[in-house]
């Protein structure tokens, strides 16, 4: 079950690959996402020094009166990967066309991670086609369920 979700990343990206990371949180920031607060809006993964990091993920303070006044909720938190995967995300990133987007932010055996996914930008007339094959399996789907 998905705590925040990028609701508009399958959508806007074509989807190649996934992977699943870890990712280094403060405690107020665990707590915060627990309660489905936050933004993977407008969020990319960088590659830089062989450590994967999220940047642009907003995860507002769990009790703002108790947060310290340097805290940023903007700030670039690091990724747990294994080598094999931070080699594949950096080979995806060098390439061109290419860009490494969150997807989802979820609890697994109590653990916060992070669906991370390798993906290739839609142009405009992409989605408008995407949104045309939806629309009529969705028409055909009604259209057998009403026969049954």
């Amino acid at each position: 079950m998905n705590l925040v979700e990028h609701k508009k990343a399958r959508f806007d990206y074509e989807i190649l690959e996934e992977f699943e990371a870890g990712i280094e949180l403060l405690g107020h920031e665990v707590k915060s996402l627990r309660a489905r607060h936050g933004k993977l809006e407008g969020s990319h993964i960088i590659i830089r020094g062989g450590e994967a990091y999220i940047v642009g993920m907003s995860v507002p303070p769990y009790q703002p009166q108790n947060m310290p006044k340097e805290y940023d909720p903007e700030r670039s938190r690091r990724l747990l990967l294994t080598k094999k995967e931070l080699g594949q995300l950096a080979a995806a990133d060098g390439q061109k066309g290419l860009t490494i987007v969150p997807l989802a932010v979820y609890n697994k055996n109590s653990k916060l991670k992070v669906r991370v996914a390798v993906a290739r930008g839609r142009k405009k007339y992409d989605k408008r086609e995407h949104l045309k094959e939806r629309d009529t399996k969705r028409e055909m789907e009604r259209t057998l369920k009403n026969k049954n």
